[in-house]
């Protein structure tokens, strides 16, 4: 049987790539700009330096994914078998926080 639209094949709509290419670029420039704007940040300047810089770049992540992964349009298992290593990862980081500071 040939792949395409054959009857009862579902199929999704294919995102503007370029519309997430934009975001992307828009979202680099930013993470760019935040060293030179935040340049002497000390204290809560700088715990607001990294975790923005962190969430732009989880941001990113996730909408190549997402997108370019095709990862929106699989199932919810496929989903939270990739989101597992996300979790792991953070949990990990966090256990190991103390002896960083130790």
């Amino acid at each position: 049987m040939a792949h395409g639209t054959a009857a009862g094949s579902k199929g999704h709509a294919h995102p503007s790539y370029m519309a997430i290419f934009w975001w992307l670029a828009a979202l680099t420039a930013v993470e760019l700009s935040v060293p030179f704007l935040l340049q002497n940040a000390e204290g809560f300047a700088l715990f607001v330096k990294a975790s923005s810089l962190i969430g732009m770049a989880a941001t990113k992540a996730v909408l190549v994914a997402m997108y370019f992964m095709h990862l929106r349009f699989e199932s919810r298992t496929l989903a939270f078998i990739a989101g597992t290593p996300i979790v792991l990862c953070v949990f990990l980081m966090l256990m190991l926080l103390p002896d960083a500071f130790a």
